[in-house]
């Protein structure tokens, strides 16, 4: 199976807990300290650093360190990428699946 596929899916399954879309869609305003996102929800620091974990090596978001703050912001790279898979697949291209010989 291609890789593509793969990266991309770690992404959408990412996306597919309501809480780390709304994580996304805050970050969507800028940066925001781990604490700030953590107010916004009825759950545990080690509950918030799972979902940002996950964010973060699925490439949605990326995270720095200040102290003994964490701060997060969406990683445009990882948005484009998957901006880009999304319409490639939903696009008809010479080089289509469909096309292939074999999956």
């Amino acid at each position: 199976m291609d890789k593509i596929y793969i990266d991309a899916s770690r992404v959408f399954k990412a996306l597919g807990d309501p809480r780390r879309a709304m994580i996304v869609d805050m970050l969507s305003c800028g940066e925001l300290c781990a604490c700030k996102i953590l107010e916004k929800f009825d759950i545990s620091q080690s509950t918030l650093s799972h979902h940002m974990k996950l964010l973060c090596e699925c490439g949605l978001v990326v995270g720095r360190n200040e102290g003994k703050r964490t701060y997060y912001s969406h990683s445009a790279e990882g948005i484009a990428k998957t901006k880009q898979f999304f319409c490639d697949i939903t696009s008809d291209k010479e080089n289509c699946i469909c096309r292939r010989n074999k999956f």
